[in-house]
């Protein structure tokens, strides 16, 4: 086990044993008791949840928060709701998981060079973390990011976790050059500390809103993806 991995997953550890935020604490708890009728036999998991992938990733991606019967219930980022199934058909697609398909925690899926984290790690209601719990959060990813030596790339999905981004880059002081203004396939060269010049990679989020009104299409993802492959210095898969 290299000391990475034994870093990232004494992170990893820290998250899922945090209750700082005691609205988000009784909301995922709650959820998990009560259940959606149509997952009213599956124990869910309750808990914050960890980032999930490789490591050694090159590719880091940081999402929103988890979904309530989404994730919350599964243990895992972006597992078990429609977000979650285009992500990974995608990241099948472009070589860095190893099925399509997602289920649950035990369904087989790995990532390679690839890792998945969030902004916010509990279920908030609504989908909408509060600007406190959004603080609260902050020092676990830049934890990560400061563990992830190799890190040439982060694709943020959505506005909030390209905001949250942005915040840690200026906090170390870490832009090579002007912050490009949010949009899909917008790129920002950074350096933080410990990591090698990385970009980061806008996309829109691939939420049910935005997949079912064509604000963000397969092609459009797929297009993220392989100028990660490239902003990382592996060849694009074919």
């Amino acid at each position: 086990m290299t000391s990475q991995t034994r870093a990232i997953g004494a992170i990893e550890r820290s998250v899922i044993a945090c209750r700082r935020c005691p609205e988000l604490v009784a909301y995922r708890e709650q959820v998990a008791r009560e259940k959606r009728r149509a997952y009213r036999e599956h124990t869910y998991w309750g808990k914050p949840v960890p980032a999930f992938g490789d490591p050694l990733a090159r590719v880091v991606l940081v999402g929103l928060a988890p979904g309530a019967h989404g994730s919350n219930r599964t243990g895992r980022m972006f597992t078990g709701d429609a977000s979650g199934e285009w992500l990974y058909r995608a990241l099948h697609r472009a070589g860095y998981a190893s099925q399509a398909v997602q289920v649950d925690a035990n369904d087989g899926m790995e990532l390679r060079d690839c890792l998945i984290t969030a902004a916010v790690r509990c279920a908030p209601p609504g989908n909408k973390p509060s600007p406190a719990e959004r603080d609260a959060c902050l020092p676990y990813l830049e934890a990560e990011f400061a563990a992830l030596h190799g890190m040439r790339v982060i694709v943020t999905l959505g506005k909030i976790a390209d905001d949250t981004v942005h915040r840690i880059v200026k906090a170390a002081d870490g832009y090579r050059g002007p912050r490009a203004p949010f949009k899909h396939g917008a790129e920002t060269q950074i350096t933080l500390p410990g990591s090698p010049a990385a970009t980061i990679l806008a996309s829109y989020h691939p939420s049910r809103q935005n997949t079912n009104t064509g604000v963000l299409t397969e092609t459009m993802l797929d297009a993220i993806f392989a100028r990660a492959r490239v902003l990382a210095g592996a060849p694009t898969v074919r």
